[in-house]
């Protein structure tokens, strides 16, 4: 495992206990709403501090983007693109789909990914160009043939709800185009089971740079395609995201596009 990964690994595992331990409290968790709908907890911020810390001391010189802690580039070779609870709203509510999620950025190309599931003890990794992992078993995404046929992700743009309109239309194909559509409220865990073939496609809107670069790389280093809703790579940059199996993927874009 490549150094900057095992730090990410580590790092990832405690806020994943932190996490865990927060979840058995039963009680005592604090929620304020950073805008409609979005919410953080003191879980949030500890675990994001507890990826900080671990990193810091690893890598002093190197930069964040972090969900609750914003930017803090002190490098520009690496930046590493956190968010600590990623499913917040699912975890307030007891509902077991939530992660941590860590992409490190090389010179600005995302170069590995974390996505863990500290419920289920699923640790999905990924570095460039050396393949993606669950719990250090190779992973491949699903050889789903058709758009017909294959299981898709989604996530409802509950930050940009002028744009349920489109997403109401684009949401209509996939469902009378697809096997079916799931919304579970993770969008980094969606990219981690398109991965691992557990869903055969995925794509969301309005998702910010933290929602979308381990996810994105696990997908692309266990074969599958990303891009934004054009076909485009700017998807950090937009926040609108596609991902599927290749043979999946032309057909998804040409709905979004619909």
């Amino acid at each position: 495992m490549h150094p900057l990964l095992n730090i990410a690994v580590r790092a990832a595992r405690r806020a994943g206990s932190i996490i865990n331990r927060a979840s058995l409290d039963g009680g005592g968790l604090k929620v304020r709403a950073k805008q409609a709908r979005d919410f953080v907890t003191q879980v949030d911020e500890a675990a994001e501090q507890a990826i900080v810390d671990v990193v810091r001391k690893a890598y002093p010189a190197h930069g964040f983007l972090a969900e609750e802690s914003g930017a803090s580039a002190a490098s520009e070779e690496y930046v590493w693109v956190i968010d600590p609870l990623d499913g917040t709203t699912n975890f307030i509510h007891g509902f077991p789909h939530y992660c941590v999620s860590i992409g490190i950025q090389h010179r600005g190309a995302l170069a590995h990914a974390v996505v863990y599931d500290p419920g289920r003890n699923e640790l999905f990794t990924a570095s460039k160009g050396r393949g993606a992992f669950l719990n250090d078993r190779r992973i491949r995404v699903s050889k789903c043939p058709r758009l017909d046929e294959a299981l898709v992700g989604t996530g409802f743009p509950f930050k940009e709800l002028s744009r349920l309109d489109l997403y109401g239309r684009q949401l209509t194909l996939l469902m009378k185009g697809s096997a079916g559509v799931r919304r579970a409220g993770s969008a980094a865990l969606d990219f981690a089971y398109v991965a691992c073939g557990r869903l055969d496609a995925f794509w969301e809107m309005g998702l910010s740079p933290w929602d979308i670069a381990a996810g994105a790389l696990l997908v692309q280093e266990a074969g599958g395609l990303v891009a934004d809703l054009q076909g485009e790579q700017s998807y950090l940059q937009s926040g609108d995201v596609c991902a599927a199996t290749p043979k999946v993927f032309p057909a998804l874009l040409e709905a979004m596009r619909g």
